[in-house]
């Protein structure tokens, strides 16, 4: 600072008569200026000085645009229902001849092909809805529980589409052929499954089972699903459910599996958890996948209460039974259930029954509080003989794997070379 004792000494002497005056002057200029370069740095007392403050984030340079918003509108026409089985992971195990191989080329498709309809399902504005967003249960002027089609609000230029799985347990027949065998929860915290490859390998993957490549192709578009909407689990109990043991065995009551069976529960429950906490959801396919249209009353009874009590009490609440087999039980008569249809209604409270068809056909029951509901199936079959009936959905001839699949079926498209092989 410019202020010391020589130059003050210097002014004195010179200004003598004016000491006072000049003394107080420079006193207060002093004053000013120090009080001012103290203000600049004054730092506000911290609260919690041990405490390091956090960094702050740096601000983009480009502000993320907001999202402009979806308009709903209401949807009238037809909910389509599309179903597939588990995906085929490894078709060279698939489709190496034997009994099993016809059975495998109708009913399932590959991974491959799957992600191909996923991505034509997209192409053609369908978007995966929840299928209980569709109906929902009212009492009637009688005081009766009854069943009525709710006001469907989907993105514009999108029509609504339910994707349905049966038989998601892994059956120990089928693994060899080709399957992954396990749904886990990554370190990630997401779905994978785990298998075998052809080579005898353990692996986990994204992309060779049927929920975890539904899973990544949403993230990857996320516009291919609404209200956070995946798809319809089918379960049966016979065999455990997603890859666990978790069937009792009434004959076996040692303590082994008694624990064994806990531990299983234990592990598959988190996977059931953060499937429904990414828009999956549940169905009963009965406990023994059995032919219900011609069960007896008594089995179909056993059967259902097997099902609540083994596979229910793990994946919570459902209102929705698929049948095994396709078969439905009321036929064309919406006012004659029959009684296993009623118990399915009444006694264990469900309400959306699913059979297998050819087109998009509901009908909500009068006498009951039930809905019948007709699905298509997609498979080797469907891809190979039913092409012109799938086109709004996809292409057989653009999804269809001919390099992996049998040549001893042929289809009713395609070239003559394949067809004749």
């Amino acid at each position: 600072m410019w202020y010391n004792k020589q130059v003050m000494s210097t002014i004195i002497k010179k200004y003598s008569k004016n000491v006072y005056i000049i003394t107080t002057i420079l006193v207060c200029v002093f004053l000013v200026i120090t009080l001012s370069a103290c203000s600049g740095n004054a730092v506000e007392p911290d609260p919690s000085p041990s405490v390091e403050p956090p960094t702050p984030s740096p601000t983009p340079s480009t502000p993320t645009p907001t999202p402009t918003p979806v308009e709903l509108v209401p949807w009238n026409g037809p909910v389509e229902h599309i179903f597939f089985h588990e995906i085929i992971a490894w078709p060279e195990l698939t489709f190496r001849g034997g009994t099993r191989q016809p059975g495998f080329d109708a009913e399932f498709v590959t991974a491959n092909e799957f992600r191909l309809i996923l991505q034509s399902l997209y192409d053609n504005d369908f978007v995966l809805i929840d299928l209980n967003d569709v109906w929902s249960e009212y009492t009637n002027e009688t005081n009766q529980l009854r069943m009525t089609r709710n006001t469907l609000m989907i993105p514009e230029g999108k029509k609504p589409l339910v994707i349905s799985f049966d038989d998601m347990n892994f059956y120990a027949i089928d693994i060899p052929y080709g399957l992954m065998s396990t749904y886990i929860i990554g370190t990630d915290g997401q779905i994978w499954a785990e298998g075998y490859d052809p080579s005898g390998n353990y692996i986990t993957s994204q992309d060779l089972a049927a929920i975890t490549i539904l899973d990544k192709f949403v993230r990857e578009n996320p516009g291919f699903s609404h209200n956070g909407a995946k798809g319809c689990i089918a379960l049966t109990g016979f065999e455990g459910i997603l890859g666990y043991s978790t069937q009792n065995d009434p004959n076996n009551t040692t303590q082994s599996f008694r624990l064994n069976r806990m531990q299983e529960i234990a592990r598959v429950k988190p996977v059931v958890d953060r499937l429904k906490a990414t828009g999956w959801y549940f169905a009963s396919h009965s406990y023994g996948h059995i032919g219900i249209a011609n069960a007896s009353l008594a089995r179909v009874q056993a059967d259902g209460e097997r099902w609540l009590d083994e596979v229910g009490s793990i994946v919570g609440d459902t209102k929705i039974f698929i049948y095994p087999f396709g078969q439905r039980l009321d036929g064309a008569d919406q006012n004659a259930p029959g009684p296993a249809l009623r118990f399915y209604a009444e006694e264990l409270g469900f309400r959306l029954f699913a059979s297998v068809g050819r087109e998009p056909y509901t009908q909500i029951k009068e006498s009951i509080p039930a809905v019948i509901m007709d699905r298509m199936l997609v498979g080797g079959r469907t891809l190979r003989n039913s092409r012109d009936r799938y086109l709004r959905f996809f292409d057989a001839a653009d999804v269809f794997e001919i390099d992996v699949r049998p040549t001893d079926y042929g289809t009713d498209w395609g070239d003559s070379s394949y067809n004749d092989d």
